[in-house]
């Protein structure tokens, strides 16, 4: 058998993720080509300000549609809603824990936060939702990859991470002087997409699907259609404060969803529940919600 070559970002949590895959597709070889994207090239700039759009990605798809990879692995939140012609979304594996944790040297939880404490963060989400509760706080810009993050949090009162990534890192409440609290969804939406992973392909690439397809969890699959339902009809991002989190129970959906200031003086949030096979439909009604149609 020919040797299915995977496309990848080279960060450890990108390396983790195509470990992962490779664990999901027993009795296929598997080769991993690292691919540097534009989003690894400008660490010294706000994602926001470097258009946020497809900045992980780009390149990875590039080598996709040029046909010297055959599945390019992302996290699925850094995946633009809009996709290249002849690329698709083939499969998802089972989502990890998708919320945000607070991570500190100092205190246990946001709660403990003194007025005016500093968290760093390079999410305008997360800024916006944290504001919206604690206007006292200080937000300052932090890129990198976890264990930059991590290794730059002295300096700081705390952070947000995804507990996803610490969780395929080995690091979740595994570090020694690190304090970790998991954010509910009820005080932090996560991104669309959080947790989950994305393996794009060629759609004439029929050889590829067949060999995914088992790996396809439907019910991840369905989160994923109503999130990025969600935000493709709000038009936005990383680089706009929205949040959207699908969960299913039988063949029940729920979304919840919220639209933010980036300051987090307004925040409008909404949950909507029906079938998984309106799963696009509700993120479409959802996003009709948060954002009322112009009179």
């Amino acid at each position: 058998m020919n040797p299915l070559i995977v496309g990848s970002r080279g960060s450890p949590l990108a390396l983790a993720q195509v470990a992962l895959i490779k664990s999901r597709l027993p009795g296929v070889p598997v080769e991993t080509v690292i691919i540097k994207t534009s989003g690894d090239k400008f660490l010294d700039v706000s994602l926001a300000a470097a258009g946020g759009k497809g900045l992980f990605t780009k390149e990875i798809e590039d080598q996709l549609l040029a046909g010297t990879i055959h599945v390019a692995v992302h996290s699925l939140k850094d995946l633009p809603t809009d996709l290249p012609d002849g690329l698709t979304l083939a499969a998802v594996p089972a989502r990890e824990d998708a919320r945000d944790v607070f991570v500190s040297c100092r205190y246990n939880s946001l709660d403990q936060l003194p007025n005016g404490a500093t968290i760093a963060t390079g999410s305008i989400r997360r800024k916006a939702q944290l504001l919206a509760k604690r206007p006292d706080l200080k937000i300052v810009e932090i890129r990198g990859n976890v264990a930059t993050r991590l290794h730059k949090l002295a300096d700081f009162d705390g952070t947000i991470l995804a507990a996803a990534g610490l969780k395929r890192l080995g690091l979740w409440q595994n570090v020694p002087g690190y304090r970790w609290q998991l954010l509910d969804i009820g005080t932090m939406i996560p991104a669309v997409g959080q947790g989950i992973i994305g393996c794009e392909i060629r759609q004439a690439d029929t050889g590829t699907s067949r060999i995914l397809a088992g790996l396809n969890d439907a019910n991840t699959m369905a989160c994923a259609e109503a999130e990025r339902a969600l935000l493709k009809a709000l038009g936005g991002g990383c680089q706009f404060p929205y949040a959207g989190h699908a969960t299913v129970v039988g063949d029940q959906l729920k979304l919840v969803a919220g639209v933010f200031s980036p300051d987090g003086q307004q925040a409008m949030r909404i949950e909507v529940t029906g079938s998984t096979i309106e799963a696009a439909s509700l993120g479409k009604q959802a996003a009709r919600t948060l954002r009322p149609p112009a009179a």
